[in-house]
């Protein structure tokens, strides 16, 4: 028994892994417990003969064997040596080389029971190489990491100081609540206080908190026909069903939204007015007057994502719809455009008893947020570096948005449909022909992007290609577009 078992235990033991080896063999002789393959009172090899049976010291194997026997895996007898722990209930048969077979490299098993997966197209763009096309990110090279760094050293003294890094308020630090209110009042004109902000892990964590508090299986949620996918699909984990509208250059079809809401029981209807994804249009003045009205008629919650309101290159833009009906409107921001995406501060403005419901949620799933990432962005409100970083950026990207329409006009020529953009960080491209074949060209041309397919809510979208520009200095933007030129033939 000792020999049949050795055997396959030594095939499982490999010092080029990773893992250290006594860890590889506590790993083994666990999984030969709970396939079968070792019984409850099998006795095993003394701590030397295994040494010498595997080709290790014997230090690996008695190390091994002690943390074993604390975990009750087995047990030790002075006179009889080491076995498998009598108290241990038998395994079935059917357990045998569940995770990795008999003698075989120990690997992760497959779940034994029933789980949600995950679609086979994931929403992150996939790793790999080649350049990235993002969808309108910001380019963290511009921001100053030594800001960053001052800003967390004054808010890690200043909570230290005050006890604040225990647990806390689920809406987020106090500091940060104040200073954001004090921006959306002062540059958007919503008329908020602490009470009616909650802060988020980026607004994708506020649109699903929303979506939480709202929605029931079954409810309707309306959404323009070309939309933000990860917000589409968290509503459609909830088992919301997703009401798909028209739009055009003036934005939301608002007279199919009504129609919409006669037909069906909306919960709420999902708008960015101001720089609409991916097509870049503004929602029309009028139109989001009737989306207000057709709100309180109907009762439906208004999810206003306030997507790149804070870099517009015209005209100033509109003030956000939760400016002029703030019961109606939850509205979700991010501070990743301004700031760095990976800081992941978004924020929710909306009724004080919706804030509350929302920190619930927050409480179930996070308990709180990053308090020391909070108060230091709180500290670069508060020290107007946040507004002197955005006036530069805007500078930068106002640059970078006329040469990549510059050099998109003279690469692709008639080739590619497209308008430049008021506001936001990103080119809304519209191709002739085969949108699929184009597609598998641009990546064979080393180039990652979100595929034309995943901005349609419903499959008789327009289909078009949203790239970022503002992430992108002037070599990699020309990289990108000689790409897209190859792809377009």
């Amino acid at each position: 028994m000792v020999r049949t078992w050795q055997v396959g235990l030594s095939e499982r033991i490999d010092a080029s892994r990773p893992a250290p080896l006594y860890m590889q063999i506590i790993q083994a002789v666990i999984h030969d417990v709970e396939s079968g393959r070792l019984t409850s009172g099998t006795y095993l090899p003394s701590s030397r003969e295994l040494a010498r049976m595997l080709g290790v010291n014997r230090k690996t194997v008695v190390l091994a064997y002690e943390d074993l026997i604390a975990q009750g895996w087995l047990s030790t007898t002075a006179t009889r040596g080491t076995m498998v722990s009598a108290t241990l209930p038998e395994q079935g048969a059917g357990r045998r080389g569940g995770a990795g077979g008999a003698g075989g490299a120990i690997r992760p098993a497959a779940p034994g029971y029933r789980f949600n997966r995950p679609p086979d197209r994931p929403l992150a763009l996939p790793a790999g190489r080649g350049l990235k096309l993002d969808e309108g990110a910001p380019d963290g090279r511009l921001f100053p990491p030594e800001l960053l760094a001052r800003a967390y050293r004054t808010a890690t003294h200043r909570v230290s100081r005050s006890n604040g890094l225990q647990y806390r308020d689920p809406r987020g630090t106090p500091e940060l609540r104040d200073a954001i209110a004090g921006m959306l009042k002062a540059q958007r004109g919503l008329p908020v206080g602490r009470e009616n902000i909650c802060i988020t892990r980026g607004s994708q964590n506020g649109i699903f908190l929303a979506a939480m508090a709202l929605l029931r299986p079954g409810d309707a949620v309306i959404m323009e026909a070309l939309t933000y996918e990860p917000a589409m699909a968290a509503f459609q984990a909830l088992g919301a069903r997703i009401v798909p509208v028209g739009l055009d250059e003036g934005g939301m079809d608002v007279d199919a939204v009504e129609e919409a809401c006669r037909r069906h029981p909306v919960r709420a209807v999902f708008v960015t007015p101001h720089h609409q994804f991916p097509t870049t249009v503004a929602l029309r003045p009028d139109r989001r007057l009737r989306l207000v009205e057709m709100a309180r008629q109907y009762g439906f919650a208004l999810i206003e994502d306030d997507y790149d309101h804070e870099f517009h290159f015209q005209s100033q833009p509109l003030l956000p719809i939760a400016a002029y009906a703030p019961e109606q409107v939850i509205h979700v921001g991010s501070l990743s455009k301004l700031l760095l995406p990976a800081l992941r501060i978004g924020y929710v403005a909306a009724p004080a008893p919706m804030i509350d419901a929302l920190a619930h949620m927050i409480s179930l799933s996070d308990g709180m947020g990053n308090g020391v990432t909070e108060n230091a962005v709180a500290t670069l409100i508060a020290d107007g570096e946040l507004r002197r970083h955005a006036r530069k950026a805007r500078q930068v990207y106002a640059g970078r948005r006329e040469g990549f329409a510059r050099e998109l006009r003279r690469v692709l020529g008639d080739r590619v449909d497209f308008r430049i953009p008021d506001g936001g960080l990103a080119f809304w491209l519209r191709f002739p022909g085969d949108m699929d074949r184009m597609e598998e060209r641009a990546a064979a041309a080393g180039l990652r992007f979100a595929p034309s397919r995943s901005f349609m809510a419903s499959a008789d979208a327009p289909r078009g290609l949203r790239v970022g520009f503002a992430s992108l200095d002037d070599e990699e933007a020309r990289i990108a577009i000689a790409g897209l030129g190859q792809a377009a033939g």
